[in-house]
């Protein structure tokens, strides 16, 4: 029997894992990503992490810089199925129309909550304690079509941006595989989002990425792994950009300190007082240096320097 032929649709690392299981268990006959980017001060072109899936397997890659207009690559290949997954790219109903099958979308949360481009990274700034996957089919707007599963994963207190990306990158794909056959078959019954429950998950920005001691310790917490590993949160000291990546948090407060004032030296971090409780940085990068531990930071500087010194002074 031929297999089914699939179309799938993504960019960023998070896809990978799909589209390897689509690759094992289907015709991918195509792949559409972004096009490729110059990176860096040397302008070093990079393909997508899904580019370089696809090449690996003699799979066509399409790349239009506007998908709204150059969808005739996809079109005319007539594919049973269009599988996609943080694309990019508003999708035409040139596109969705042409499958037979439909256009069905991973999408990172538990819709209707956190439509848009940074599901994750808005649940974890947002105190979420779980997110999920959601499988829906796709129509012209972002994130509005009929739900067909859904599964839950809790928000642990170790999770970060970076493993939370992880672990719901394998539960798309786990739930996809499961998904399909029910979507091939006919049998599946989507269910229409609540539109009155929607919120939504703008893409990052460089003014979410500053650290905002003005809020209590737990809120400065989810800020901080929200954005860790990348793009990483920042905060201004002595002028200086400084990167932080990770910190625990204390409901320690202290009435005579500054807000964003550096108030403690610990063994693994130094102590910042937030509008309610202090936050504890231990993982960092100063301007111009290495990204380290503090522990280890400690170990050829003297942290009592650090002691009075205010985040964000003047910003």
């Amino acid at each position: 029997m031929k297999k089914l032929e699939v179309i799938f649709m993504g960019t960023p690392d998070f896809c990978v894992p799909i589209l390897q299981s689509l690759i094992d268990n289907y015709n991918v006959i195509a792949v559409v990503t972004q096009p490729d980017k110059e990176v860096g001060r040397h302008k070093e072109v990079r393909k997508s992490p899904v580019k370089e899936l696809a090449e690996k397997y003699g799979i066509v890659v399409i790349q239009p810089e506007k998908i709204r207009k150059e969808y005739d690559e996809v079109v005319k290949r007539h594919p049973d199925l269009i599988v996609t997954c943080a694309y990019g790219q508003i999708i035409p109903k040139e596109i969705l129309d042409c499958p037979r099958l439909g256009c069905i979308n991973v999408h990172g949360s538990l819709l209707p909550k956190y439509r848009g481009g940074a599901p994750i990274q808005r649940a974890i700034l947002n105190g979420d304690k779980e997110t999920g996957i959601t499988i829906m089919y796709m129509d012209e707007h972002m994130d509005t079509g009929n739900m067909i599963s859904m599964e839950s994963i809790k928000i642990e207190d170790t999770d970060n941006f970076g493993t939370l990306h992880d672990k719901l990158s394998i539960l798309g794909r786990d739930l996809l595989m499961k998904t399909l056959p029910s979507i091939i078959e006919g049998t599946n019954e989507s269910i229409k989002q609540n539109d009155e429950e929607a919120t939504f998950a703008p893409i990052i920005t460089r003014e979410d990425e500053l650290i905002d001691f003005n809020k209590s310790s737990e809120e400065v917490f989810n800020q901080i792994r929200a954005l860790s590993p990348y793009p990483g949160g920042y905060a201004i000291l002595d002028g200086e950009i400084v990167k932080i990546y990770s910190a625990r948090k204390t409901s320690d407060f202290y009435t005579e300190k500054q807000i964003g004032e550096i108030g403690k030296i610990y063994k693994d971090g130094i102590g910042v007082a937030c509008k309610e409780g202090e936050i504890i940085i231990t993982d960092i990068k100063f301007e111009g240096k290495k990204r380290v531990l503090m522990k280890d930071y400690f170990n050829g500087h003297d942290g009592d320097k650090l002691l009075g010194k205010i985040f964000n002074k003047g910003e």
